[in-house]
């Protein structure tokens, strides 16, 4: 039989334990706590490849996105960047990946097949706007583009983190309102400059002069500085001549292109009065996507009214091409 000590004893080691028991449990509750705050609060990891695309991604993701640019210098021409070990490290922690695709990025394509992640989506533009390699890769300044790329990038960042639809969707609406202002100032553009003739160096505000509704010229000359080629000796004497004779109201160049027969077609064109529009292809520092998307058609449009008051005989000295065609 037990006596009193012992069985007073035996109650305080019991209660003891009984205290043990409850701290660990309590520890141990405090740590799944702790850790599932740590996982609401995580960041969703996104690489974009072009800086304008990772800026679309910041705005629908607010907060709760850590997005990675890596074409982000408008100084630097996107045709001659090369892919590193740190944009290879990247990818490699990445949830969602954000890329232009139409052969515009091919060190993406080829990144994301050599680090493969079933846990990783992916956004190609190209794929959204149905194009393809060949065609002309400035996707993202045809003003159809970046609501696919919104809406789709909505989406994955929801399927990653459904418990804040709700932020998401709102600022997917606030996004989508904010390229009402870019989609006016096509239209009024359209409505004043429709089948004005313009050229480029490049194709690279294609898209864009397409919704203004311009007649633009010289396309072979425009992708063969594109792709790096040698541009015809029939096409470059075409281009001189649109530009001597006045026959275009404004040349549009590519700014971050330092081609020799770039500068001796702005040469010309400054010379010849014509007036200039530069564009980038990467997003300028300050800036989000519709700021830089409404600077350069402000531009454009101060651009083609210069034209217009220096009294340009595009239209009397030849009748011009119709659209995707040139001379």
């Amino acid at each position: 039989m037990k006596t009193f000590g012992s069985m007073l004893n035996g109650a305080r080691r019991a209660l003891t334990l009984s205290k043990t028991a409850a701290t660990v449990a309590t520890a141990a509750a405090a740590f799944t706590l702790s850790h599932g705050a740590f996982a609401a609060d995580a960041k969703i990891p996104v690489v974009a490849a072009e800086n304008f695309y990772g800026d679309v991604v910041q705005q629908l993701g607010g907060d709760r996105v850590d997005v990675t640019s890596i074409l982000s210098n408008p100084d630097q021409d996107p045709h001659l960047f090369e892919a590193s070990p740190k944009t290879a490290r990247a990818l490699q922690h990445a949830s969602l990946v954000v890329y232009n695709g139409a052969d515009y990025d091919p060190w993406m394509a080829k990144l994301l097949a050599a680090s493969k992640s079933a846990k990783r989506a992916t956004i190609v533009a190209a794929d959204l706007v149905g194009k393809k390699g060949g065609d002309n890769p400035h996707l993202w300044y045809d003003p159809q583009t970046m609501p696919k790329v919104a809406r789709a990038v909505s989406e994955a960042l929801v399927a990653a983190d459904p418990a804040h639809k709700s932020a998401y969707d709102a600022n997917l609406a606030k996004f989508l309102d904010s390229l009402k202002p870019i989609d006016a100032k096509v239209a009024g553009l359209h409505g004043r400059y429709a089948g004005v003739p313009v050229t480029a160096t490049e194709p690279v505000f294609g898209y864009m002069s397409d919704a203004v509704g311009l007649s633009m010229r010289n396309l072979r000359f425009q992708m063969a500085t594109m792709n790096d080629t040698e541009a015809s000796a029939a096409d470059i004497a075409a281009f001189e001549r649109d530009l001597r004779e006045k026959r275009v109201r404004v040349l549009i160049y590519n700014s971050q292109a330092t081609e020799a027969l770039t500068k001796r077609m702005l040469k010309l064109a400054q010379q010849s009065k014509v007036p200039t529009m530069s564009v980038t292809e990467t997003e300028p520092a300050g800036k989000t996507y519709q700021t830089w998307m409404l600077t350069q058609l402000d531009a454009l449009g101060t651009a083609l009214a210069a034209g217009d008051a220096s009294g340009a005989n595009a239209a009397a000295a030849t009748t011009p091409p119709a659209k995707g065609k040139t001379q």
